[in-house]
């Protein structure tokens, strides 16, 4: 154990030594295992310290309350919740599928000697330096002790009076204001003076205004009813303080009232499931993950923390056989004075040992400093504050450890090279001849053939990623152990090169230590790379086939539908000055109720329409509630490719509500319609229809305004038909199966009076004469965010991929591994050629022939490196291909088997080679790393007296 301890501890401080004297390749090998272990640290801190505990989480939602207190929205009815307070339904059950609705007293619920104040929160458009910005308005006394943890004042004062708020930095850094600028409502007139700023620690980049309870959502609700437009809602909680606080069984007495509870108490110390009836109930499951998706997770993390260490291993090998390789002859010294192989041995690996120790630390130490330093930046990234800085001693230490091990496994090789030179050769400086081994080869043979035949049957039998995966991994594996006996097959070739890149040529090949792994290196990153970019090339190909247009390729529209329409000319007349318009067709939609009601109902005196499909023309399939039981697979395959009463109408376009519009014929001109019976039709006083069951027997169309909501809502549950007035109108179909884009039905405003349908301007069509430019487009944006309206803006440009940056990143990843690898290789091969170089020099070659020759030999490595992985990266790209076109053909079966689909075409799941990418790295890249290493080199070396061997 003695001489065990002194023999590494004398192994360490060689090491060391030698580490301190090369300081260049030190520092090269050092950065290459610290940079991951800083990232994977500092990505460990900045999750441990944005991760909130319980109790940072309730100081931000509730403050320093004991509890909060909010309406389940039940009507009062008694509720469960979770102990946690997110989630609640009512206790009673209703088989109907329907729950009771209303509001309930929350003061009811408050118990005697408790203290509280309100948390009011709504929403405004407020006004700015630019125009309008829609803003969350909150009601609070954010001075309170109660209120304390809830918002941070960063400058300025709380408020005071009732005309005074205080704003996010969000807030005015979006509005361009101030403090002590004033600032005030749409529709409402009454000025606010801001008074300080302050931030939401949970949601930095929200944009709200604060005032104080009552002062600004009850007025503003009154002016906006008063101005037409639609009430804006808000919602009530109570944060409440009660000596002793709420316990789960005070809880749950106030739940039978219709509040829900968050209670710090039960947060902080949650109850049993056993104690949760929420969680005694049938069909409430536990959305955590599973065991299995656990496993899943746990498998992935480790193969790609596993090929990460492998690439580092294969990087910083040939560094470590470059150190030893300098240091043969002090080795052989070792050797002669009594040394035996494990001494040698335990020197290099020491070496391995003493880089790692120190990536831990430097890596570990910079991720410490650079997460603190950078804080703020990540706060604000993540758009919220961190709690505690977090430091976990047992993870950081984890992952240092791998930075120890990555530096023991990547120095093995050379470790075991260095002990097998014998005395003599190390200290003469021969190198001798050493076959390469036999069995590694077939290893990876028998490797790669398995690997194949599992992506293989991943791709073709199963439809399992994982085997598809898992198998093309293993093949990989088995190319790398490959790659030093298809050196030797790349040495064939050189017979026919000239002079220096066939020196370089057999340079590689009879070095096959070194050049191995930096093939190896560069091979497993541009697998990676190659299967990546084919995988993304064939899902974009696949995505643009399946791509549906929303409008016309250069056609634009928008609805605006706040407010009635209100800024429907604003918004028209930029999208006119901004844009190169040649068609304009304005449009409209049903209104039911007030001017100011939504599309789709809500509120007092507000209603919605729907177009009526007449009796006879519903498909028998929707009239059932379980067509399954009602129809075979045969008769439902039949009806839905039979019954015209059971096609959909064609898919695509923009949402059109109730598909019906009010406008003329200048929007079929946009829309690219040329049936001329349609332009008449409208003109004659007929609604235009594209579907036809909505055409009843007698010719017209019926449009039901339906002013009882709620009525409305029951009928529908129960499969009756909904009350409301029905308007008929005389119809024209238009035939065939023209892109209508979501238009379902036209009608001229005329026609929609005449058939007593109120009507409300919604936006507008228009056709272009080229696309916009991306000024145009940051123009008009810019001017619509002045507008404040709620503007839905569509620009049909056609299919435009967003892949291109992530291709080329991959690519650049790709080359610098290439560059870096082949760069290590080049300078192992420059020192191991000194004596060469020496003797062309003393021949009379020319001083080129040095930098040619670095350059070949950079170029040799990173073009052996670039041609397999380029190979090997295909096999993982084709299987998960093969494999999705298996899952979504099985798939599209089934709906036809079932009788569930219509579509008789296949889908299309292309496979697509980037030929762009490699040819980048096939040409590109070795090119680039040859150019790059004999710009580098020196010309002329020192001149020095060959040896005697």
């Amino acid at each position: 154990m003695k001489n065990w301890f002194h023999s590494w501890r004398a192994a360490v401080r060689i090491a060391r030594r030698d580490a301190w004297r090369a300081k260049g390749r030190s520092s090269l090998v050092l950065a290459m295992i610290a940079l991951p272990i800083l990232g994977v640290c500092a990505l460990d801190l900045t999750y441990r310290s944005s991760e909130l505990s319980p109790g940072e989480r309730l100081e931000r939602t509730i403050g320093a309350a004991d509890a909060s207190f909010r309406d389940g929205g039940f009507g009062g009815q008694p509720i469960l919740q979770t102990p946690q307070g997110d989630n609640y339904s009512p206790a009673k059950e209703d088989d109907s599928g329907g729950w009771p609705s209303g509001s309930a007293d929350l003061r009811k619920a408050l118990p005697a000697g408790a203290r509280w104040i309100t948390d009011t929160q709504g929403a405004a458009k407020l006004t700015t330096r630019h125009g309008l910005l829609q803003t969350d308005v909150r009601e609070l006394k954010s001075d309170d002790p109660i209120a304390r943890g809830i918002v941070t004042l960063l400058d300025g004062r709380h408020p005071q009076k009732a005309d005074e708020v205080i704003a996010t930095s969000a807030f005015l850094e979006q509005s361009g204001l101030s403090i002590g600028s004033t600032v005030s409502a749409r529709n409402f007139d009454r000025p606010y003076r801001v008074v300080g700023s302050y931030e939401l620690p949970d949601s930095l980049d929200t944009a709200q205004i604060t005032a104080l309870p009552g002062t600004f959502l009850a007025p503003y609700t009154k002016a906006a009813e008063k101005a037409g437009a639609l009430a804006p809602g808000s919602s009530t909680t109570y944060l409440v303080q009660h000596a002793g606080g709420f316990t789960w069984n005070m809880v749950q007495e106030i739940n039978t009232k219709g509040i829900a509870v968050v209670s710090r108490a039960v947060v902080l110390d949650p109850p049993a499931d056993s104690e949760v009836p929420l969680y005694q109930r049938s069909g409430w499951g536990d959305f955590n993950s599973s065991p299995a998706a656990d496993a899943m997770l746990l498998v992935s993390l480790g193969t790609v923390v596993g090929l990460a260490m492998l690439e580092i291993c294969l990087l910083a090998g040939p560094a470590f056989a470059v150190g030893a390789r300098r240091s043969r002859r002090q080795l052989g010294l070792v050797g002669a004075n009594g040394g035996s192989r494990s001494h040698i041995r335990a020197i290099v690996l020491s070496g391995g040992l003493v880089i790692g120790i120190a990536a831990a630390v430097v890596g570990t130490v910079l991720a410490v400093v650079l997460t603190l330093a950078l804080q703020p930046f990540l706060e604000e990234y993540m758009g919220q504050r961190f709690g505690a800085f977090d430091v976990r001693p047992l993870e950081l230490f984890g992952i240092a450890l791998l930075a120890v091990l990555t530096g023991l496994l990547a120095a093995i090789v050379p470790a075991v090279t260095a002990s097998r030179q014998t005395v003599l050769a190390s200290l003469t400086g021969r190198r001798g001849v050493r076959s390469t081994s036999k069995v590694l080869p077939v290893l990876g043979l028998v490797a790669l053939l398995l690997g194949g035949a599992l992506a293989l049957y991943g791709s073709l039998v199963t439809d399992q990623f994982i085997v598809v995966a898992g198998g093309s991994a293993i093949a990989e594996l088995g190319v790398v152990a490959m790659t030093p006996a298809i050196v030797g097959l790349f040495g064939r070739t050189g017979r026919w090169l000239p002079l220096s890149p066939r020196l370089a040529l057999r340079d590689a090949v009879r070095n096959r230590g070194r050049t191995a792994p930096a093939v190896a290196a560069v091979l497993a990153a541009v697998a990676g790379t190659v299967a990546v970019a084919t995988y993304t090339a064939s899902s974009d190909a696949q995505y643009r086939a399946e791509y549906t247009p929303s409008l016309p390729h250069g056609a634009v529209s928008f609805f605006q539908m706040e407010e009635g329409g209100r800024d429907v000319p604003a918004v028209t007349d930029a999208v006119q000055r901004y844009l190169s318009v040649e068609t304009r067709a304005d449009v409209s939609r049903v209104a039911v109720g007030k001017p100011g009601c939504p599309p789709w109902g809500g509120g007092d005196g507000c209603g919605r329409y729907e177009v009526v499909v007449p009796a006879g023309n519903e498909c028998p399939m929707w009239t059932v509630d379980d067509a399954s039981e009602k129809f075979t697979a045969a008769q439902r395959r039949k009806m839905i490719r039979e019954d015209w009463r059971c096609k959909e109408s064609r898919g695509g376009g923009i949402y059109v509500d109730g598909g019906l519009l009010v406008g003329d014929a200048r929007l079929l001109k946009v829309l690219g319609i040329t049936d001329p019976g349609a332009a008449r039709a409208l003109a004659e006083g007929k609604a235009v229809t594209f579907h036809k069951p909505l055409v009843a027997k007698d010719g017209t169309i019926g449009v039901k305004q339906i002013t009882d909501l709620k009525a409305a809502d029951e009928a529908a549950t129960n499969r009756k038909p909904v009350p409301g007035k029905v308007s008929s109108v005389p119809a024209h179909l238009v035939t065939g199966d023209p892109a209508t884009y979501g238009l379902q039905v036209l009608m001229t405003p005329a026609t929609a009076k005449a058939a007593g349908l109120a009507t409300a301007p919604v936006g507008a069509y228009f056709s272009t004469d080229r696309l916009p430019s991306g000024e145009q487009r940051q123009k008009l944006d810019a001017e619509l965010a002045k507008i404040g309206a709620g503007v839905d803006l569509t620009v049909e440009e056609g299919y435009v991929s967003d892949d291109s940056l992530f291709m080329l990143a991959l690519t650049i990843f790709a080359g610098l591994v290439t560059v870096g690898a082949a760069g290590i290789a080049t300078g192992l091969a420059q020192a191991d050629a000194e004596a060469d170089l020496k003797t062309l020099a003393a021949v009379g070659a020319p001083p080129r022939v040095r930098r040619t020759l670095s350059g070949f030999q950079c170029g040799v490595v990173a073009a052996m490196g670039v041609v397999l992985g380029s190979v090997s990266g295909l096999l993982p790209a084709l299987g998960l291909r093969l494999t999705e076109e298996r899952q979504q053909l099985r798939f599209h079966e089934q709906n036809l088997a079932e009788g569930w689909g219509g579509d008789l075409t296949p889908p299309y799941v292309p496979i697509v080679i980037p030929w762009e990418t490699l040819a980048a790295l096939l040409v590109a890249v070795p090119l680039g790393a040859a150019l790059l290493a004999a710009l580098v080199t020196r010309s002329k070396g020192a001149m020095a007296r060959r040896a005697a061997t």
